[in-house]
C-alpha cells in the first residue's frame, strides 16, 4: 500500500532515543514484519523464541531465510531484540525498551482511530525558516510536524487542528537551528476561490483511496474468518500484515475532524475490518505459532499469547517492564480546553 505522503515525513527517525526502532518503509519490510510478528504474540511476557522459530514464522509470510536472519540481526543491533544462546540455539526476545515503544504504539493506534477528538474550530500553526544548506534538519522537523500530525499547508507553514503539547514543542526545539513560531486561531476565509482552507494540506483524496485499498484487501476475508477456514499459517500472515498496514492510517488521517471531511469518510469502517480480521485470527494464529515454535524446543512453549484490539486499548504490558508515557508515540494532540477560546491564544516566537 503505497503512502500519499513521501515516507520520511510519515515516520520520525530524529535520533533522539536510545532505542532505535527501524524507519518504515513502503511497503511491508523484514524488519517490520519480524517486529509485529514478535509483538502480536510475546507483548505481554517478552518470552523469548528460539531464532531458528522466528525465521520459520516469517518464510511463511514470504521473506527469504536470508532476509529473515538479516532483519533478526539488524534488530539485535538496534536494541530492539534481547539475544540469549543455550548450547547451540539461539534465543531473541522484544527488549524492554522495545516493548515499551510498541505497547505504547498499538494503544496509540486504536485509540487514534477509535476516540472522537472534540473540535473547538481553531488552528495551530507551525511557521519556521531554515537555512537551505540545512536539508538534513529540515527533512528531519518535516519528519517530526509530520509524525505529530501536522501537514504543509505552505512551505515553512504546517497546521494541524489539536493543541501542539509541551512534549512536541520541546522535541521541535530539538530540531530547529532557525527560528520557530506557534500560534493558534481560526481561519480568516477570504470568500474568494483563491483562498485555501487548511484541511487542504492533507490530500483527502489521496486518503480515501488509502482506505479504500485496504477495504477492498481484506473485506473478502471476512467471510472465511467467520467460518474458521483459515489456517494457523494463513491465521499468522493475514494478522501481521493488516497490523502492519493499518498502523499507517494514524499519520495519514491524524483524527482529523469530521465536520471538515467528505460524508462517508472511512475511518471507522476500516478501523472496524482491522478489529474484525485481527481480533477473529487470533486464536488459529497463537496456535500456530505455539506450534512452530514447540519445533524448536525441548518442552512445550511458554509466554505465547496472541493479544486482541481490546488489549491493545486497555494497554499491553510485558511482565518485565511496563509502558511509560515517554515511550509512546510523539503523534499526540490535547483536547482544547472548551473554556478557553482560541481567539485570545497569544501567539508565541522562540529561537531554537
Amino acid at each position: 500500500m503505497n503512502s500519499p505522503f513521501h515516507i520520511e515525513e510519515i515516520y520520525s527517525d530524529d535520533g533522539s532515543n536510545a532505542l532505535r526502532m527501524p524507519r518504515r518503509q513502503v511497503g511491508n519490510s523484514p524488519q517490520g514484519f519480524a517486529m509485529t510478528l514478535l509483538a502480536d504474540y510475546t507483548l505481554r511476557t517478552r518470552a523469548a523464541l528460539p531464532s531458528a522459530a522466528i525465521v520459520a514464522l516469517l518464510t511463511e509470510s514470504g521473506v527469504t531465510t536470508a532476509g529473515a536472519r538479516t532483519a533478526i540481526s539488524r534488530l539485535a543491533r538496534r536494541g530492539v531484540l534481547e539475544g540469549s544462546r543455550h548450547g547451540r540455539r539461539s534465543s531473541y526476545r522484544l527488549s524492554r525498551a522495545a516493548a515499551a515503544n510498541l505497547s505504547s504504539g498499538g494503544n496509540w493506534i486504536l485509540t487514534s482511530t477509535t476516540i472522537a477528538v472534540p473540535w473547538d474550530g481553531c488552528w495551530t500553526i507551525v511557521a519556521f525558516s531554515l537555512p537551505q544548506d540545512h536539508s538534513t534538519q529540515r527533512r528531519a522537523l518535516r519528519s517530526q510536524l509530520r509524525w505529530l500530525g501536522y501537514a504543509p499547508l505552505y512551505d515553512g507553514l504546517w497546521v494541524s487542528p489539536y493543541e501542539l503539547t509541551s512534549r512536541a514543542r520541546a522535541q521541535l526545539e530539538q530540531l530547529t537551528l532557525g527560528t520557530v513560531t506557534v500560534f493558534r486561531g481560526r481561519q480568516n476565509a477570504l470568500g474568494s476561490t483563491s483562498d485555501r482552507a487548511p484541511i487542504e494540506a492533507w490530500d483527502i483524496d489521496a486518503i480515501t483511496r488509502q482506505y479504500t485499498a485496504f477495504l477492498d484487501r481484506w473485506t473478502s476475508l471476512l467471510p472465511l474468518v467467520g467460518a474458521g477456514q483459515v489456517d494457523g499459517a494463513a491465521a499468522v500472515r493475514a494478522r501481521t500484515e493488516v497490523m502492519d498496514t493499518f498502523r499507517r492510517f494514524p499519520t495519514l488521517d491524524p483524527q482529523l475532524p469530521v465536520e471538515l471531511l467528505p460524508a462517508g469518510w472511512l475511518r471507522q469502517p476500516a478501523r472496524d475490518l482491522f478489529a474484525a480480521v485481527y481480533d477473529g485470527l487470533a486464536h488459529p494464529a497463537e496456535q500456530h505459532v505455539r506450534a512452530v515454535v514447540g519445533r524448536f524446543t525441548d518442552s512445550a512453549p511458554v509466554g505465547i499469547r496472541a493479544h486482541t484490539t481490546a488489549d491493545l486499548i486497555a494497554g499491553v504490558r510485558g511482565a518485565a517492564g511496563t509502558t511509560s508515557a515517554a515511550s509512546a508515540p510523539p503523534a499526540e494532540w490535547e483536547t482544547p480546553d472548551p473554556a478557553v477560546d482560541c481567539d485570545e491564544v497569544t501567539a508565541g516566537s522562540r529561537p531554537s
